[in-house]
């Protein structure tokens, strides 16, 4: 029964972390299409921070779970670009980059945290409040990294095929987008089986590369704090 509690009370400050980092994700999306001439995401309301247009409760629920999800992807109309592979490589680099971003100030509230926090009695209200504050923290720090990761990887539908698949001749580049779907299909099936049948290779691969950011991240802030 405690460990069930504690579990319960790890998602819960996850909640946050999930909101922010999936919302922000998808606005710079929206952001930078839109700079770049694609108005459509402004004109369908995608350019706010209000999480209930962007949380894909499937996605949320794996970024609670798994440590790694999506959001509702933010619509992109590439008729509206000058250049359309280049301005959606760009669009696509915005959203993982927005979580580093975040991340990186995230690791520094946490260092401060732990730097100039002080000691509570193990029963006091103000040793349970320095609890959640530090967790939530953490957690935000590293579920931004998460994300920005997952969706780094060169595969239909995330962010790096985009990224990485935009340096391809224009007939490659095609012929792999046209089969988008079943990549995207078989590559979720890949993961959620990687964790029960797989020996979980594909996602501790996944967390190593997380963690090592975010230890190089807190090692930063280390030389000053």
């Amino acid at each position: 029964m405690e460990y069930i509690l504690e579990y319960l009370l790890e998602l819960l400050l996850c909640l946050p972390a999930v909101l922010v980092a999936l919302t922000f994700h998808e606005v710079a999306h929206g952001f930078v299409a839109y700079k770049l001439g694609d108005p459509t995401a402004k004109h369908m309301g995608r350019l706010t921070l209000n999480p209930i247009k962007h949380i894909d409760p499937i996605g949320a629920f794996c970024m609670l779970f798994l440590r790694f999800g999506w959001a509702k992807p933010v619509p992109i109309n590439t008729r509206f670009f000058k250049k359309p592979k280049r301005d959606m490589a760009l669009t696509a680099l915005a959203g993982p980059l927005s979580n580093l971003i975040l991340a990186f100030f995230g690791c520094f509230i946490y260092s401060l945290t732990l730097r100039f926090l002080p000691g509570f009695t193990h029963e006091s209200f103000s040793y349970w409040l320095a609890f959640v504050w530090v967790n939530i923290v953490y957690y935000f720090a590293w579920l931004n990294i998460s994300l920005a990761i997952f969706n780094l990887i060169p595969l239909p539908p995330l962010d790096g095929s985009r990224i990485f698949l935009s340096m391809l001749p224009e007939r490659q580049y095609f012929k792999v987008m046209r089969y988008e779907r079943e990549i995207a299909v078989g590559f979720m099936l890949v993961l959620l089986l990687d964790s029960r049948l797989l020996g979980g290779y594909i996602t501790g691969a996944l967390s190593f590369v997380v963690n090592l950011i975010f230890n190089g991240m807190m090692s930063f802030y280390g030389l000053f704090l």
